[in-house]
């Protein structure tokens, strides 16, 4: 009973999932900003910038990218990763004592309760040394010097 219970959940949360990434379909900005690009290219053209909670419809999916258009601004439309988006409707919450990134991943179902339970059964994991490298930011400029020095493939898809 309990499977078929979890098996059910388990097809309902996809198909909500997969009809989110239809044409058409409602999604929700799940981090603090993204910029929408012109292409899937990791240096394409900035079209927009959309924040945390903010609906779009999606126009287009190419692999682990979706052309999205904000139902806010109907003239912002642009690309970015699935990953910056989330299925569920998310609250850009007023609380002061939730950060933005906190109250994205708790949007994406993690949360401080979930932490502490990872934390206490992974006590060898330095989670300070987690939060320092989240603090690490690289423009643009940087990040495309980087790829030409490594010969790496120049931020195409794939």
């Amino acid at each position: 009973m309990k499977k078929t219970f979890i098996i059910l959940c388990l097809v309902l949360f996809t198909a909500g999932i997969a009809a989110a990434q239809t044409v058409g379909g409602t999604l929700y900005v799940a981090v603090k900003t993204v910029s929408l690009k012109s292409s899937t290219f990791i240096f394409a053209s900035n079209k927009g910038t959309l924040n945390y909670g903010d609906r779009v419809t999606v126009v287009s999916v190419s692999g682990r990218n979706v052309e999205v258009r904000s139902a806010g601004n109907p003239s912002i439309t642009g690309w970015t990763a699935y990953a910056n988006l989330s299925a569920r409707q998310v609250a850009a919450g007023a609380s002061s004592t939730a950060s933005a990134s906190e109250v994205a991943l708790a949007g994406k179902g993690f949360n401080a309760e979930v932490e502490r339970s990872y934390s206490s059964q992974h006590r060898e994991l330095n989670f300070a040394e987690v939060d320092r490298v989240e603090t690490i930011t690289v423009n643009e400029d940087e990040l495309r010097r980087f790829l030409e020095a490594g010969r790496l493939n120049g931020g195409t898809e794939e």
